[in-house]
């Protein structure tokens, strides 16, 4: 409910704000806030470029409509006289306190505002949000409610570093949870004092995966999938070709299996103060109800969260949203509502600067939905024309390329290395790997001047898959009989309709093997490798972050933050200049410019007739990824990517 009034609250301030720009009247607004590094909304310091939070030139000395209305919204932001506080009754804003915030859903690097992409959380938000906190001389500590997370290792790793912080700067950190799996717990167990809710349950039963296969499928449809592949761990086609995963793929997704544990294992024993042997024997356990988890050293108390909080919290306190926006200020609003609708152009900093671009999702060909798009996909067009704007940009002395691929088309990961060779010509150019950068999000990567990667990231990948689907015997089953005539050897090879002849197959695997040695040629450049030294790491397999480290793959084990301190070292900039950050606010331009890309037809079909509603929400996002991941083929046949069952 509190989220709910924060939301109406920003809505009515951003109408208001439309109002009083129609009208003509504004009023004075507060100064922008200093920005986090990690942070893409908050706005620069003065003096640091076209982009700040600032009033129009307009007079500013009539509140107007806006008044009005943010009074409305301030009204609305208030609990009902039926609902529970959101601050204690000796709260002050002015004198100390403790923060409480709540912390629920998808933890994502940028949410997605078209359908196909993910919303949630943004990770750099949160982070930047404990790190302000941490700051603040007021908070004198955090009360965090942790619900369930759907957040990969490497970036529950990168929020633990920030909530280590808090209590690196002496702010008491209390969590409280009804319940806990794998990731929330990682999470709750960085806490100096963990609560869990009267018959809530732990459930810290180590990570596992599923491997999805959808062979079956597509033989029930009368859909051959036909795939090649270079590199003997390159899997990336295996759901699609196998019944099962071959041997190679097990291997790899067992030594992921077992760094994974083994961070977990670390981490948890190291915060609860527990020998590393004792973890181990209670994540074999698994399960825990409250009382056990008390005598277990999992939690410290059994309580609900008023209790804990009555109990843990005895001075001020007040509900805080976890990524407050310059929104949810009038002036604010209206400086964001203006850029939004074109009023007032969208301008680039000025100011000596790190240029942080994100990298996200799958590599295509062309220009994808622009800059909507990149919060979700990595397009060749649009990544290129963006990497050439910052290479051309004198104030810009750094980029900091933020990468989760698990990559895609083979043509569109070369032009995006040859952008990133012109940007290394002219400025440093450092890496910081999320979850996944392996195959063409390795591809881009490889050519930094350094990487940086989580112990648990994957990467590598360095292969090659091509292939396509046959649609002869799906539409024989329809009725509709098809008649290739064609001039040339290898004339009807394009029709999509059979699988490939035995020469067909030795022209494409030929293909393959050149875009191959090329990904080997672009990593041993980027590596100072030789390409035979390259070889032996490569073959499509897959390395955690850990390995990838002793084998030269990256350079350095750390997260964002050491990545974006060693941008600003490499670029000579000042540590508390503002970065630029891509893909940045979209507009209504990015919006339109991003109609009409949505596919349907069989892909659809497949899915009503699978009947993945009955699916828990993990597979069911495995399956249609699987789908999507094998649509794309269509429009890239060669690609560097790849598949790896996601672990949780």
């Amino acid at each position: 409910m509190a989220s709910l009034r924060r939301w109406v609250y920003t809505r009515v301030c951003l109408v208001g704000a439309l109002c009083s720009a129609c009208s003509g009247s504004s009023s004075n607004g507060e100064a922008p806030a200093p920005r986090d590094p990690w942070s893409s909304s908050a706005a620069p310091a003065e003096g640091e470029g076209a982009e700040e939070d600032e009033a129009p030139p307009s007079s500013l000395d009539s509140l107007g409509g806006l008044g009005a209305l943010a009074e409305i919204g301030e009204n609305l932001s208030k609990p009902g006289p039926y609902e529970a506080p959101t601050s204690s009754p000796s709260f002050d804003a002015a004198k100390p306190h403790v923060a409480v915030l709540s912390l629920a859903g998808a933890l994502v690097e940028r949410s997605a505002w078209s359908w196909r992409g993910r919303s949630g959380v943004e990770l750099s938000e949160l982070v930047a949000r404990l790190r302000g906190l941490a700051r603040d001389p007021l908070v004198e500590g955090i009360l965090l409610q942790v619900g369930a997370l759907e957040v990969s290792l490497a970036d529950a790793l990168e929020l633990r570093r920030a909530l280590h912080a808090v209590r690196a700067a002496g702010k008491r950190l209390v969590c409280h949870a009804r319940g806990a799996g794998n990731a929330e717990y990682l999470v709750l167990a960085a806490c100096e004092h963990v609560g869990l809710a009267p018959l809530g349950e732990l459930a810290i039963t180590g990570p596992a995966a599923m491997p999805v296969h959808l062979r079956p499928l597509l033989t029930r449809f009368g859909v051959v999938a036909d795939f090649l592949h270079v590199g003997a761990y390159k899997g990336a086609a295996e759901p699609f070709t196998r019944d099962a995963p071959s041997p190679q793929s097990a291997e790899v997704l067992g030594q992921i299996l077992d760094q994974h544990y083994a961070t977990m294992v670390q981490q948890i024993a190291r915060d609860r103060s527990l020998p590393e042997a004792q973890v181990a024997r209670l994540i074999d356990q698994g399960l825990f109800d409250a009382p056990a988890a008390v005598e277990a050293k999992l939690v410290d108390r059994v309580a609900g969260f008023e209790e804990l909080r009555g109990a843990e919290v005895p001075g001020a306190w007040t509900e805080i949203s976890l990524a407050p926006r310059a929104s949810a200020r009038p002036l604010g609003a209206l400086a964001e509502a203006m850029r939004f609708f074109g009023v007032q152009r969208a301008t680039r900093p000025t100011h000596p600067r790190v240029a942080v671009v994100y990298a996200l999702g799958n590599i295509i060909d062309g220009a994808g939905d622009g800059v909507l798009g990149a919060r979700q996909e990595i397009a060749a067009e649009t990544m290129v024309q963006v990497l050439r704007v910052l290479a051309a940009d004198d104030t810009v002395k750094a980029v900091l390329l933020r990468v989760d691929s698990g990559g895609g088309s083979a043509q569109a990961s070369e032009l995006i290395w040859r952008a990133m060779e012109e940007l290394r010509a002219a400025k440093p150019v450092v890496v910081s790997m999320s979850d996944v950068a392996a195959s063409g999000g390795y591809y881009i990567s490889c050519g930094a001047a350094k990487i940086f990667a989580q112990p648990d990231t994957l990467t590598g990948s360095i292969g090659v898959v091509g292939g396509r689907l046959a649609f002869g015997d799906a539409l024989a089953r329809l009725g509709v009989r098809t008649f290739p005539v064609g001039r040339g050897k290898r004339a009807a090879m394009v029709t999509g309709l059979r699988p490939w002849s035995a020469d067909e197959r030795a022209a494409i695997q030929g293909l393959m093997e050149r875009v191959y040695d090329t990904f080997v040629e672009r990593v041993a450049a980027g590596r100072k490798r030789t390409a035979a030294q390259v070889r032996e790491l490569a073959q499509g397999r897959v390395w955690t972050g850990a390995r990838a480290k002793e084998l030269g793959l990256v350079d350095e084990l750390g997260g964002f933050e050491e990545a974006y301190a060693e941008a600003v070292r490499l670029g000579g900039v000042a540590e508390d200049a503002t970065p630029e950050v891509f893909p940045p606010a979209p507009t209504l331009r990015d919006v339109v410019v991003s109609f009409g890309q949505v596919s349907a037809g069989w892909l659809e079909q497949l899915t009503r007739d699978a009947a993945l509603t009955a699916l828990d929400a993990p597979t069911r996002a495995a399956v249609l990824g699987l789908l999507e991941q094998l649509a794309s083929f269509r429009q890239s046949a060669v690609q560097t990517v790849t598949w790896v069952p996601r672990v949780r």
